[in-house]
């Protein structure tokens, strides 16, 4: 007992009982979640599932690395990124007006305390319409634009538009209200406009974090392309769907190298820009 009163104080954890309370408790609660889902993952390594499973993995090799397909790999990744790109410039288009009738700290109403209730009912009208954006995934938007414009990469950008401009809206919203609002209301007590305060107040101490953001959801929106691309969105994800039919394992592994690629450049590029604006 003296040896253990002693001991180095590193060595021992006084909030031990409450670490192991918390984890007993979340233990408790995952369990039946873990139980509804079915999630088995030993199952992957029976015999009767690791067979087909090795059998299947095997024929991804070698990707296939002609030069007529990686002809045809390069033309469907320019259409993928074109579609991520545009895409999320009408997210953008969508998001800036949201973001500014919805943010607090631009509202002029706002500097005596309580905002006026016109105000306020447009701020939470402005918000619902975010919510019900950023609430349908952008593959059921594709469905819905396949219908209407076709197939092509035209239901691709619809889709990825409107989601993102939901989710860029509440974003951008809760950056801009984190932080420093002196200079912001000082502009606005002094006769500037809403769109003034924001350029010379919010922007330049939250342009790393906005564009942070905005590259990693561009980085999204390639990813997004891909899976839109099963539903006929065009781009690169329509391209390996017919690979995948085709049991064509070879060409659906260059495709997927791609894409590393591609998520690899996006994160290079998000970095500079961050070492950029600091």
């Amino acid at each position: 007992m003296a040896a253990v009163l002693t001991s180095d104080p590193h060595l021992r954890d006084p909030a031990w009982r409450g670490r192991l309370a918390w984890t007993l408790a979340a233990a408790v609660l995952l369990w039946p979640l873990v139980v509804a889902t079915e999630f088995r993952p030993w199952a992957l390594f029976e015999p009767a599932s690791l067979q087909p499973t090795l059998t299947f993995l095997a024929g991804f090799m070698p990707p296939r690395a002609d030069a007529e397909f990686l002809a045809l790999v390069a033309r469907e990744t320019w259409r993928t990124v074109a579609i991520a790109t545009a895409g999320l410039a009408l997210a953008f288009v969508i998001a800036v007006p949201l973001t500014l009738l919805s943010v607090r700290t631009l509202s002029i109403s706002g500097l005596a305390g309580r905002m006026g209730a016109l105000p306020a009912a447009l701020r939470f009208a402005v918000r619902a319409l975010m919510v019900v954006l950023r609430s349908v995934p952008e593959l059921v938007w594709a469905l819905v634009f396949v219908r209407v414009v076709g197939l092509g990469p035209t239901a691709g950008v619809l889709a990825i538009a409107l989601t993102y401009g939901g989710m860029l809206g509440k974003v951008y919203g809760e950056i801009l209200e984190s932080g420093e609002a002196h200079a912001t209301a000082s502009l606005l007590r002094n006769g500037a406009g809403r769109v003034q305060a924001f350029f010379y107040g919010l922007l330049p101490q939250n342009a790393g974090e906005l564009t942070s953001y905005t590259v990693y959801r561009w980085e999204c929106a390639i990813r997004s392309s891909a899976v839109l691309g099963f539903v006929g969105a065009g781009g690169l994800g329509q391209q390996m769907d017919n690979s995948m039919k085709m049991f064509n394992g070879g060409e659906v592994s260059t495709m997927l190298l791609v894409f590393v690629l591609l998520v690899w450049g996006a994160d290079r590029l998000s970095g500079w820009l961050r070492r950029v604006l600091a």
